[in-house]
């Protein structure tokens, strides 16, 4: 692993605050809430400096799953955001395609759904997310070469994120309009994070070639990915990821050249960006050549 990709020691207490509210209104009795937060702290001590940020984040949402025997708990707020969004689609699809730039009018929209994130917490204002990416310029913004190499390509592997912030996905992805294009989701559920079961809910097949990249980190994980999905990786000529989660994964493990999109929710991604907390950004990886 990265040195750069462990955790800051501000992911710690991140994390701490999530899982407090979230332990919160999970309905468990409270000797079991007493419990968990001791083998949190324990999960911790002996493992906080062995793992990247979204591998420790995988650790401690598989032992909240083993306390309350519910292998997706967030499965409820997915579906939530996922109407959400899809109750504003056909309203957004009009103010692209009427768009003097309908890529850069979708490729906003995709940005500003990442907004939709259980894992930094448990509120978040979409419309404000919109009106501000759709009001500001980017703090990196490599989105001209984006389209640029998205015309060129023969395959584009689309790395997906969050429930819901897929619809945004998909209405970019519908004004792309690439004939070979895949869109990657979680091996399982974690968190709010985008699963088989969420693409087809929102019929992402009916644009893209949907896949799971085989691993149930909050991220992409190359060395635990399946083999079907590290192929589709290495043969892609372009790559879009979405998130912050995907980006600790991939930022400083893979030689591919790859084009991240996201909004920088935290000071420790800020500062590795050199953007401001808040920024909207399409930062374009360098490969190797």
């Amino acid at each position: 692993m990265n040195k750069d990709m462990k955790p800051d020691y501000r992911c710690y207490f991140c994390a701490t605050k999530v899982f407090g509210e979230l332990i919160e209104r999970i309905d468990i009795p409270s000797d079991l809430k007493s419990s968990f937060t001791r083998d949190m702290a324990e999960l911790y001590s002996s493992s906080w400096c062995d793992y990247s940020s979204p591998e420790f984040s995988r650790s401690l949402h598989l032992l909240l799953k083993q306390y309350t025997s519910n292998p997706d708990p967030y499965k409820k707020e997915k579906k939530e955001s996922n109407d959400l969004i899809l109750n504003m689609y056909a309203e957004l699809k009009k103010n692209v395609i009427g768009s003097s730039n309908p890529f850069e009018k979708a490729l906003r929209l995709a940005i500003s759904g990442n907004i939709i994130d259980y894992g930094v917490g448990n509120t978040f204002d979409i419309d404000g997310a919109m009106y501000k990416v759709q009001n500001s310029n980017f703090a990196i913004d490599d989105s001209k070469e984006l389209k640029e190499k998205i015309s060129k390509a023969e395959t584009v592997l689309y790395l997906g994120d969050n429930a819901g912030e897929i619809v945004f996905d998909k209405l970019f992805i519908e004004t792309i309009i690439h004939p070979n294009l895949y869109y990657a989701v979680r091996g399982a559920a974690i968190i709010n994070d985008a699963t088989i079961e969420d693409a087809h809910y929102i019929n992402m097949n009916q644009v893209a070639d949907v896949i799971s990249n085989g691993y149930d980190a909050p991220s992409t994980v190359l060395d635990k990915c399946s083999t079907e999905f590290k192929e589709i990786f290495e043969k892609a000529d372009v790559i879009i990821s979405k998130g912050q989660g995907n980006l600790e994964g991939l930022l400083d493990q893979t030689d591919k050249e790859i084009f991240f999109l996201l909004m920088v929710k935290c000071q420790v991604i800020s500062e590795k960006l050199g953007v401001n907390k808040g920024d909207f950004v399409v930062m374009k990886k360098n490969g190797k050549k």
